[in-house]
């Protein structure tokens, strides 16, 4: 406080008016030492106070400091804080995530009109449209990551269903979850080897399960039952209650649910992206004994369609398509780099299994409903293939539930050259309409037909590009592509080659135009050539000329056989000859084909409309001899008929009380 204190007294002194003081600044000699420790006590004055001012300002800062740091610690505290909670609720999140994962829920309900499957809460099977898929729903899940692997609907309600189903099952690997529910009806066609081997697999109620019964199960195949859940109906003209079922399957490793043992390579690679996603095709996925999935077929001799594209016309019925590449890529002559396969629809089996077999698959947005979409389909595929090989004269067309034969492409390759030698032939079949095990017999035998019958037959491009694309049905037609293609403004006058013995067998029992029922009627018994290499006798006799004179001769030359007699009877046609066999029938004019559509019903051959005839004329073996069966008068060949012989009339009411033979 000194310093203060004579300061302030000096300011006093320097501003009082009174000059007599003792330190008065007015003499010369005060003045001068008071001016002198004024000076000096103004600079200390003001170093000072500067001195006190930056040292409050470093106290403020310090201070400032100090909070800022206080602060930013505890908010890094609480930061920290927040962070571990959080860390903390996604571990427990986890660890709840952890141990769903590590079991499956499944919920099963099956009823009258719907069959659905939930894993974990999320729906992953659904069926409630109506008038649709009855029988019993199947689907397989992968053990290791609960994915649907197959889904297949059994019409059980049909015949042959359950054998189909009992396949299945069979093909699918142990250890993969099976799930089962029954929509609508599924017990009236399943007979007892399906009831016992469901029952095999651990079901209690597979062998009593009835009619309009709901059942559900879950199991583990060659493990146990997880679940099962049965009703059954009151009465017979009602449904049970729904069945629902509710099943835990603790999942299993990934290690555990794959075959690790296949030997490196482009094929193991091919087989384990099929099997790890899809299930129901047996031994191509076995770990121990794998079925191939790469051919070195032999090749055809003097090959001359090497260079021709095969089109596979494909849906959603992959099981068919796997059956259907297995014996096209076996047989002689076949080329992987020249198939395609094309899908009405996005679905994703069957492009896994064009990719299986290292085939190229193309999908596309259906157009059209019903017959329609089979058509579009049909000109979408076949358009697609002259664009992917712009060179290609000719293309194969073949449908995904069509075995094929080993001599398959060599049957087209000895005959693809009548297409451009012949301008009345449009097209080339490996089917016969009427090619039945009864009613075919010689391999290297072709027959001319007015009706195209598909079913496995080669295009030639320019009747495709010049003719048939711009005319082609529209989207809004349900008209079946075939016989649009039969229609007389379509052919033209033309025919189509066919083999005796077809070179394809129709085995799809289920479709839109196709139920077991059906197939097994028509198409269970038709003849199918087994024979690997099989030469074609006579080519040029196919032309049109030649053709004529020859059947001429055959008839002419023809056992006539008995008018008084009815077709029908067992013993009708010989089994014994050295010529071929002919009968008359009544045929007024082009479309009069009653007689031969009861005629057909009586033989046991197709008979719901007029197919495979040429001028009028059917052939085909019986009892492995020839036999010509003429339309009279229409026919030219009736001019061969002897005068008393008077073409035989069957009627459909008539058929009713005939007795059939090769019953």
């Amino acid at each position: 406080m000194f310093p203060i204190k004579l300061i302030s007294e000096c300011y006093a002194d320097h501003t009082k008016e009174n000059k007599q003081a003792m330190f008065s600044c007015n003499s010369r000699f005060h003045r001068h030492r008071r001016k002198l420790i004024c000076h000096v006590l103004k600079a200390v004055l003001v170093f000072l106070v500067v001195s006190m001012i930056a040292t409050h300002t470093i106290l403020i800062k310090e201070i400032t400091n100090v909070e800022f740091y206080n602060q930013s610690r505890n908010t890094k505290e609480s930061k920290l804080s927040e962070t571990l909670k959080l860390v903390n609720r996604r571990s427990s999140q986890l660890k709840l995530q952890e141990n769903s994962l590590n079991t499956l829920v499944i919920r099963i309900t099956s009823s009258k009109e719907n069959v659905t499957v939930t894993v974990d809460n999320t729906v992953i099977y659904e069926d409630k449209e109506a008038l649709r898929g009855r029988g019993i729903h199947v689907l397989v899940l992968n053990q290791a990551t609960g994915s649907v692997m197959a889904q297949r609907i059994f019409d059980t309600y049909s015949p042959h269903e359950d054998d189909a189903m009992s396949l299945f099952l069979s093909l699918v690997s142990d250890r993969r979850i099976i799930v089962f529910a029954i929509k609508d009806e599924g017990t009236f066609q399943m007979k007892q080897p399906a009831r016992e081997l469901i029952s095999r697999f651990g079901s209690q109620y597979a062998k009593i399960v009835g009619w309009r019964d709901m059942w559900a199960m879950v199991v583990i195949k060659g493990v146990r039952v997880i679940s099962e859940g049965y009703k059954k109906s009151a009465d017979f003209s009602s449904w049970s209650n729904p069945v629902h079922i509710t099943a835990e399957i603790p999942l299993s490793s990934i290690s555990e649910s794959q075959c690790l043992s296949w030997p490196e390579g482009e094929e193991t690679r091919r087989r384990q992206n099929f099997c790890n996603e899809i299930e129901g095709y047996g031994s191509v996925c076995s770990c121990s004994d794998p079925s191939p999935i790469m051919f070195n077929p032999p090749p055809v001799l003097n090959n001359q369609i090497s260079d021709v594209p095969v089109t596979i016309i494909a849906s959603n019925r992959p099981h068919y398509l796997y059956r259907m590449l297995r014996t096209l890529l076996t047989a002689n002559g076949a080329n992987p780099d020249m198939i395609t396969v094309f899908i009405d629809g996005f679905y994703d089996e069957p492009l896994a299994v064009a990719n299986l077999f290292g085939l190229r698959g193309v999908q596309h947005a259906p157009m059209g409903v019903r017959n329609a979409r089979i058509s579009q389909h049909y000109k979408s595929s076949l358009s697609s293939t002259f664009q992917i090989f712009p060179r290609a004269k000719y293309a194969i067309v073949l449908e995904e539930d069509l075995d094929v034969s080993p001599d398959f492409f060599g049957y087209f390759s000895q005959t693809v050259r009548l297409l451009d030698e012949d301008p009345s032939l449009y097209c080339i079949s490996a089917w016969n309409d009427q090619g039945y095990e009864h009613t075919s017999a010689d391999p290297s035998k072709i027959y001319r037909v007015e009706t195209m019958p598909g079913l496995g037959w080669i295009l030639k491009k320019s009747l495709y590009k010049e003719e048939l694309e711009a005319r082609w049905p529209t989207p809004d037609k349900t008209w079946d592509w075939d016989m649009w293609m039969r229609l007389a403004e379509v052919r033209r006058g033309r025919e189509c080659v066919i083999p005796d013995v077809s070179r394809t067998y129709h085995f799809g029992s289920s479709g839109l135009n196709m139920n077991s029922y059906f197939h097994d009627i028509y198409f269970n018994k038709h003849s199918f050539n087994t024979v690997r290499d099989v030469e074609i006798l006579n080519v040029d006799s196919i032309k049109k000329d030649v053709y004529e004179k020859l059947l001429e001769t055959e008839i002419s030359q023809a056992n006539v056989l008995n008018h008084d007699q009815s077709p029908c009877d067992e013993t009708y046609f010989p089994r014994k000859g050295d010529r071929a066999n002919v009968l008359y029938i009544e045929m007024n004019h082009s479309k009069d084909f009653g007689t031969w559509l009861a005629l057909a019903k009586c033989l046991h051959v197709w008979d719901l409309d007029a197919r495979g005839y040429h001028r009028g004329m059917w052939r085909m073996h019986y009892n492995d001899i020839p036999l010509f069966v003429i339309g009279a008068p229409f026919s030219p060949y009736s001019i061969h008929m002897p005068v008393d012989v008077v073409p035989i009339f069957m009627s459909k009411e008539e058929m009713k009380k005939e007795v059939h033979i090769n019953n």
